[in-house]
């Protein structure tokens, strides 16, 4: 049994390892390729501070802002639909699917179209609102005898609040001034376009933080892999702590939604890649789903610059092009309905 414990331990490490050099691997090639690409060489020499000037201001301001922010973004999404799947033990449950995604863009769209000058370092507090607002309709409608009722329930809800979020999406972009509804359209289509430090450097604290309070409490969260029965008769309150985890993946999603609009599927796809890699187990599915999540987004954003060029599109058509067919997938299986 010991044995068989350190075995599966030593064989997470190894993956998590072979994880984060593809994630490098992925974010030197970001780096390198683009309209013009830098040579390797240029790039280290750069990163080390060192190297010609005209080189180090395309990597610093332009390219690795822009592929680091779609790593934590990937990352966010990840974990939040890692939580959101094992709380309602449903494995199509995912930001984007429960209606989290579109609650934050709504708020987000709405601030981009009404108060341009918003300062961007404050916009995943306007997403947290968003999605905040969005769950609490979900895990209100779903409220049934002093508990949430199924979680089919709640998905179902949870879409049907999208396609309001949606419509009132579309309204904002109906009435707006043409220049800001443009600048919200690309916004929504989950580009990491333009991405600068002023992106990044708000959404780091949001995952650092959620990420240490996810591992310090990632014993709970796997108890939740029992029934409810079960779960109670161990102690766990289990209305209070499902709605203390609903918190948390709300502030993952809708921080990375308010940097880099509703790039959907990485929290439905990179939580069950995970699971088969690693188990059920939280504390060793976490961090692997998050470095797949953001292993994603950055490999979406680099096809969408490079397959296509000199047309870029944006990463989150490339993950739901990916990501649809992988759902419908999931629907025809009959243990995921």
């Amino acid at each position: 049994m010991i044995s068989s414990i350190i075995k599966r331990r030593a064989i997470a490490i190894i993956l998590i390892l072979i994880l984060i050099l593809l994630n490098a691997g992925t974010l030197v090639l970001n780096v390198i390729l683009g309209d013009r690409s830098i040579p390797s060489g240029e790039v280290l020499r750069s990163l080390m501070g060192r190297g010609d000037q005209e080189y180090h201001f395309t990597i610093h301001q332009l390219r690795l802002p822009r592929v680091l922010t779609g790593f934590l973004v990937g990352c966010s999404l990840a974990m939040a639909g890692t939580i959101l799947q094992v709380i309602t033990r449903n494995p199509l449950a995912s930001p984007g699917v429960i209606g989290l995604n579109s609650g934050a863009a709504a708020a987000v769209v709405a601030i981009m179209v009404l108060v341009p000058s918003f300062p961007m370092r404050d916009m995943p507090w306007i997403a947290f609102t968003g999605a905040f607002l969005a769950a609490a309709v979900i895990y209100g409608l779903s409220w049934r005898k002093g508990e949430a009722s199924s979680t089919v329930r709640m998905l179902l809800i949870g879409v049907g609040i999208s396609a309001m979020a949606g419509a009132l999406i579309t309204y904002l972009l109906t009435v707006g001034k043409i220049f800001r509804v443009s600048q919200a359209s690309v916004w929504m289509a989950g580009s990491l376009y333009g991405r600068t430090w002023e992106h990044f450097w708000p959404l780091l604290p949001w995952l650092l933080i959620l990420l240490l309070l996810l591992i310090w409490m990632c014993r709970v969260l796997d108890m939740f892999l029992l029934d409810v029965q079960s779960a109670a008769g161990l102690g766990l309150r289990v209305e209070m702590m499902r709605v203390l985890f609903i918190l948390i993946s709300v502030g993952l999603a809708g921080s990375a939604v308010s940097m880099a609009g509703t790039i959907g599927f990485v929290g439905l796809m990179a939580p069950h890649m995970a699971k088969h890699m690693v188990g059920s187990r939280s504390l060793i599915r976490l961090p692997v789903a998050a470095l797949l999540g953001g292993l994603i987004v950055m490999l979406a954003d680099l096809a969408g610059r490079k397959l296509f060029a000199p047309y870029e599109i944006p990463a989150g058509l490339i993950t739901a092009f990916i990501g649809a067919p992988y759902m419908i997938y999931l629907l025809l299986r009959r243990r995921a309905i």
